[in-house]
């Protein structure tokens, strides 16, 4: 079993592009981040609302991996946690490779399912001017990587917070690899 840990927490009650950070999070099952706009058993994007406000919400809460801040910082940027709108930062998991449906098991008690990536939108540029493009990058074979973090639903509640060990848990093979969602 492979570990991490959670680095910050955030939330925001409104449809904010960044998330305020936290001494803890609750979350609650099957529907997200207690007190978060994106909570919901519905989906609670703007964007796939207005699509079709009966979806199911698969992007209930939404962690990025600390290590794409160190990354940006080398490309000039600055950007904190919270910033690009994740519930949960991370350190020590390599999150964009993690295979679709692995559990999260975080704290005491939480357990968050991964649905898929993010996908970044061009709000990231009003944090920064050309922090879009650095957030998506290119594979050898030329297939776009989203690096924005990625997206889960809770199959267990629990408070979350600062220090608390991240253990990962595979599903059975053969993986699926992450899409966006």
């Amino acid at each position: 079993m492979k570990e991490g840990i959670v680095k910050s927490v955030s939330k925001s009650r409104t449809h904010t592009f960044s998330k305020n950070i936290c001494d803890k999070i609750i979350l609650i099952k099957g529907l997200g981040v207690e007190g978060d706009a994106h909570m919901g058993e519905k989906v609670k994007h703007r964007s796939r609302v207005a699509k079709d406000p009966n979806q199911p919400n698969l992007r209930q809460i939404h962690l990025i991996h600390s290590e794409l801040f160190k990354e940006l910082k080398n490309k000039g940027f600055k950007v904190l946690d919270g910033e690009l709108g994740e519930n949960i930062t991370t350190e020590g998991i390599d999150l964009l490779n993690l295979p679709k449906n692995t559990i999260l098991t975080i704290g005491d008690t939480s357990k968050i399912k991964i649905t898929g990536l993010r996908n970044p939108c061009k709000q990231i540029d009003l944090i920064q001017k050309g922090l879009m493009k650095a957030v998506l990058d290119k594979d050898k074979e030329g297939n776009l990587i989203r690096k924005a973090g990625i997206m889960g639903v809770v199959l267990e509640g629990g408070e979350i917070k600062v220090g608390d060990k991240i253990i990962i848990e595979l599903p059975q093979k053969p993986y699926v690899k992450l899409e966006r969602v």
